[in-house]
Formats: C-alpha cells, sequence, structure tokens
C-alpha cells in the first residue's frame, strides 16, 4: 500500500505512507512547522484518531523540526501506547535528532539510523 502526498516546492512537507510486515511506515521530506503540522497528524494517525498499533516514522528527508513535529510525535505515540502499539523513528537528520535529544523524545520514542532498524528492533 502506498500513499502519497506530495510537496509543490522546496521545504514544503510531503508524506509517503507504506506497510511492510504489517508495519506502517510513514516517509516525511520537507519542514515540519505549525503550518503543516496537521497534514502530519492526518499521515500518522487512523481516520479514527488512533494509531496504527505498529509504526515507524521516517525522517530522513526533514531538513527541519519545530515544536509542533515534536507535539505531534508525542501525541501519536501516546495513542500507540494505549493501544500497546509502538512508534519507531528512522533516519533523522543530525539537526533533527539534536531537537529529539535536547526535548528528550529519543528516550521516549527509540530513534534508528535506518527504516530497516526501525523495522527490526
Amino acid at each position: 500500500m502506498t500513499d502519497t502526498h506530495g510537496a509543490a516546492r522546496p521545504g514544503q512537507l510531503s508524506v509517503d505512507r507504506t506497510t511492510t510486515d504489517g508495519i506502517r511506515v510513514v516517509t516525511v521530506h520537507g519542514e515540519i512547522d505549525h503550518a503543516v503540522k496537521d497534514m502530519l497528524s492526518e499521515a500518522l494517525l487512523s481516520y479514527d484518531g488512533a494509531a496504527p498499533l505498529r509504526t515507524v516514522v521516517d525522517l530522513s528527508g526533514v531538513t527541519f523540526m519545530d515544536s509542533s513535529g515534536i507535539n505531534v510525535l508525542v501525541a501519536v505515540h501516546q495513542a500507540a501506547s494505549d493501544d500497546q502499539g509502538w512508534v519507531r523513528i528512522a533516519g533523522a537528520q543530525e539537526s533533527v535528532l539534536r531537537l529529539l535529544e535536547i526535548v528528550g523524545l529519543d528516550e521516549v520514542i527509540g530513534c534508528h539510523p535506518t527504516v530497516d532498524q526501525a523495522l527490526t528492533a
């Protein structure tokens, strides 16, 4: 399954959703800020507002993320955890990974260098 929302300009958010062995993989490209937080939330949450049980968020294409992205990831983590599921982050670039570390989100949501490592962790 693939569901893609394309970006028209560099930096604008684009999201691709696939499924691998029953795990949703959400690949994000561009910048995550207040203007696109709803689009990111929609991509990560299912239609009933609950996160899929298992999700890998591939941030390798994300060049910037502010607190809006952190808030979305926390909400998705909480929704998945409530259903005994999990969320993992893969491929965060150095600046994004540093933000995750500063706020301590890397201690709550597992961060992995690649999607394959996140899928098998």
